[in-house]
């Protein structure tokens, strides 16, 4: 039995209060998040979230308290749904080669419905390559947060037998990944018709080369 004394509970108004605080942060961040989407990161800032909220520049600072946690903020939130409709789902499928696939299929999918928004991790990859601080950390941390899920979905279907002992987990991801890039840019900027089913097919292609006897059916 614990004997440390039960905290007090919070009066009903402050709960309340509390709730609603939580719910306007949550609407102000959904609605950066759409920002960021069509303007990038770099075009957050608290002026112009306050402008699409119909907020006060005061009312959004209290929220978030300068630019950079807002930024912060929103590449947390998309690494939260990016988690939520392709890692989570994916992970449910058998380990091994099912997993790999369905992570990828997942992958390509959520890529194909941002064609008119775009990707967080694409975009302010470009944005921040090249300029150190809080905001380049924390984006290259979900980054790498994936590519690190991605590459033990690729060492696990190695150790199941599923792909050839000597592939190697960091350049199957490389290759991997490279797809997606050239789906993002070829769907989003140059409109290519068919970017979707390439990428399917590139896929097809870099397990063709890994694959063993022992795998289940892929296609």
């Amino acid at each position: 039995m614990s004997t440390t004394a039960a905290p007090a509970r919070p009066a009903r108004g402050a709960a309340r209060t509390a709730h609603k605080g939580q719910q306007t942060r949550t609407s102000i961040l959904e609605a950066a998040l759409a920002l960021a989407s069509q303007k990038g990161l770099e075009g957050l800032s608290i002026g112009a979230l306050a402008d699409v909220t119909g907020m006060s520049k005061s009312g959004v600072f209290a929220h978030f308290g300068s630019r950079e946690e807002l930024q912060i903020s929103v590449i947390r939130e998309y690494h939260h749904g990016f988690e939520s409709e392709v890692f989570f789902p994916a992970i449910r499928s058998p380990r091994g080669l099912p997993r790999l696939v369905a992570m990828y299929d997942r992958w390509v999918q959520r890529v194909s419905e941002e064609l008119d928004s775009g990707c967080i991790y694409i975009s302010g990859a470009t944005e921040f390559d090249d300029r150190p601080g809080p905001v380049r950390d924390a984006l290259a941390a979900m980054v790498q947060a994936w590519h690190d899920a991605l590459r033990k979905a690729i060492d696990l279907a190695r150790a199941e037998g599923h792909l050839r002992s000597d592939a190697d987990p960091a350049q199957v991801g490389f290759e991997v990944h490279g797809l997606i890039l050239a789906l993002h840019h070829d769907a989003r900027f140059l409109r290519a018709s068919g970017a979707v089913e390439r990428a399917r097919i590139g896929f097809e292609h870099v397990l063709e080369r890994y694959v063993t006897p022992e795998a289940p059916p892929w296609r």
